[in-house]
């Protein structure tokens, strides 16, 4: 995100900012991130957090309670009752399966670069070493 401000004068005398940013919600809160923080130009920056990510993961646990309660008796059941596809379901309830420090990483806003909800849903072995290579997490 290269884009730098700019200020223009209107045919009225006007000026017209344009300032190029993100606006993040989180915990109710909204965070304005400026594109050289993006860029890494700004040290110790607030890094963008991928809310998609953490979404998911609160949804997979809760999810995952949820049927483990009895509450709900199936995956399909589940669907249902939040009116939402099936796959998609399973693909999220998937999520819980990661090694421990990988939603650790992921819930501190430390995932590798290029490292989406989109990657994170296809599918993934079970080993959790495995897990680290496929997502780039550093192996010992």
């Amino acid at each position: 995100m290269k884009m730098k401000p700019t200020i223009t004068v209107a045919d009225n005398g006007n000026l017209q900012i344009h300032i190029p940013m993100l606006i993040r919600r989180m915990r109710g809160r909204k965070t304005v991130i400026a594109p050289q923080a993006l860029d890494g130009e700004i040290t110790g920056a607030q890094e963008p957090v991928q809310s998609a990510i953490l979404q998911a993961l609160g949804r997979a646990f809760s999810w995952a309670d949820i049927l483990e309660s009895g509450q709900i008796k199936s995956i399909s059941e589940l669907a249902r009752t939040l009116d939402v596809d099936g796959s998609y379901v399973a693909r999220i309830l998937k999520l819980t399966t990661l090694a421990p420090d990988i939603i650790e990483a992921l819930i501190n806003g430390e995932e590798p670069n290029g490292l989406s909800l989109a990657k994170l849903t296809q599918t993934f072995p079970e080993d959790w070493t495995e897990q680290r290579r496929q997502f780039g997490f550093a192996t010992d």
